[in-house]
C-alpha cells in the first residue's frame, strides 16, 4: 500500500503541483491499481511466453520500388533561392 508521503514523492519527481485534494484522490486511485498488480501476481504463467505486447504486431510497409526521381531541376523550380545544384539559404552561424 502506498502512502501518501510516497504518492507525494511521486508527484515531486514528476513535477506535478496537486492540492490536497488531488493527493487524497491519486492516492486511493494508486493504491486500486497496485492492489489490482498483487492480483494479477498470483496467477499460475507456467508456460505462459512473454510479450510486450498483447497483440502481434506488424509493421506494414509498402513494397520498395524503384522510381523515376523528381529531378534536380523541377526540385529547385520553387526555392526562393538556388543555384545550378543546391537550395540558398542564409547563413546560421558566423
Amino acid at each position: 500500500m502506498l502512502s501518501r508521503q510516497e504518492v507525494e514523492k511521486v508527484a515531486l519527481l514528476a513535477r506535478l503541483r496537486l492540492s490536497d485534494a488531488e493527493l487524497e484522490k491519486l492516492t486511493a486511485e494508486l493504491n486500486r491499481i497496485v492492489g489490482h498488480v498483487e492480483t494479477l501476481q498470483e496467477l499460475d504463467t507456467e508456460g505462459v511466453e512473454p510479450m510486450a505486447h498483447p497483440l502481434p504486431l506488424e509493421n506494414v510497409f509498402r513494397d520498395d520500388r524503384v522510381q523515376p526521381s523528381l529531378g534536380t531541376e523541377r526540385a529547385l523550380a520553387t526555392a526562393p533561392k538556388h543555384d545550378e545544384s543546391f537550395y540558398l539559404v542564409p547563413p546560421v552561424l558566423d
